[in-house]
């Protein structure tokens, strides 16, 4: 019987993680780690059964994209719209990974929201100036209502993480379906009632066509004027301006943002956001930390695996939901 072969199409720059991969799938499939001065390259991706990707746009050529042949494409990255749905063939099913980088992001997420109920920023910003703010009062999570948009692999971390310490969570999904393990659960189409009824809104939702923009001035006139926003997902879902606005007009309320819109220079958002003091940022790490790549890879291997033994592969994507 022939090999199985899973071609890997980035190069493993976290430590553990190609490691991960390779002894994920070692009993399985021959794993090739592209080498994009080879001569053999095109031969193979020519072999492949399967793809592990970063950004598959970013790996590959048009041509070999427009050419490619496999059963699964699986990312290794947590976001999808990087992937050029429209220069591969139908029949070449992509899937995320889905849960991969949650535990580390879901910390991240919990600091985030600390932070801001416990005022830290806004505190550090009236010590600098010489006022020593004894009065306003902190909050606590306990009893806080956690809105989650988007209750995948991040969502769900989060969520328990933010249980242990008393909220109350209200995920909002696409479907709307009853979660056991929450408070409430509501369709992404009745989203102004759970940000009406926040104490916290965390972002947790793919990009895709219907979620670009989502969060605009409107919704955010919605929420409460303390409430918190907490976006670890993309910041396209949230409009720029609309958001730098609010904070500004409403000081008390606060945002922890982990993505930005332009992101990869010196210059992260056309507001000067860092000049606000409700708001607390990080430069897109939230996933980002001490043995989470072997982790994650090791989690897209799997998925992976569950395609060369022929079971169902989990986290498959709806190519329509990014036809933007």
């Amino acid at each position: 019987m022939t090999a199985r072969s899973v071609v890997v199409t980035f190069d493993p720059r976290f430590p553990g993680m190609r490691e991960a991969i390779d002894a994920t799938l070692e009993h399985l499939a021959i794993v090739t780690w592209l080498d994009h001065g080879s001569g053999e390259r095109a031969g193979a991706l020519a072999g492949a059964d399967a793809l592990l990707a970063w950004g598959i746009g970013r790996e590959l050529s048009v041509d070999e994209l427009r050419t490619l042949d496999v059963g699964l494409v699986q990312l290794v990255s947590a976001g999808v719209e990087p992937v050029p749905f429209a220069l591969l063939r139908p029949s070449v099913r992509v899937a995320a990974n889905g849960g991969g980088w949650a535990e580390p992001m879901a910390e991240h997420v919990l600091a985030m929201t600390l932070a801001l109920l416990k005022r830290l920023p806004q505190n550090q910003a009236l010590l600098a100036r010489g006022i020593f703010d004894q009065r306003t009062p902190s909050r606590q999570l306990d009893g806080a209502v956690i809105a989650i948009l988007g209750y995948g692999g991040i969502g769900r971390a989060s969520a328990a993480l933010f249980r242990a310490l008393g909220a109350r969570i209200h995920a909002v999904t696409r479907s709307g379906e009853r979660e056991d393990a929450v408070d409430w659960t509501s369709p992404l189409a009745h989203l102004e009632h759970a940000l009406a009824d926040a104490d916290v809104v965390l972002i947790a939702l793919p990009l895709t066509s219907a979620t670009a923009g989502l969060i605009g001035s409107r919704e955010l006139a919605l929420m409460k004027p303390d409430a918190i926003l907490v976006n670890v997902a993309r910041a396209q879902i949230v409009e720029e301006d609309a958001l730098y606005e609010h904070l500004e007009s409403t000081p008390t309320f606060s945002a922890g943002l982990d993505v930005w819109w332009h992101e990869g220079g010196g210059t992260v958002s056309r507001r000067s956001f860092f000049e606000l003091p409700n708001v607390i940022g990080s430069p897109h790490i939230s996933a980002n930390t001490v043995g989470s790549p072997a982790a994650a890879g090791r989690h897209a291997a799997e998925n992976v695996a569950r395609y060369l033994r022929g079971e169902r592969v989990l986290h498959v994507v709806e190519r329509a939901e990014y036809d933007r």
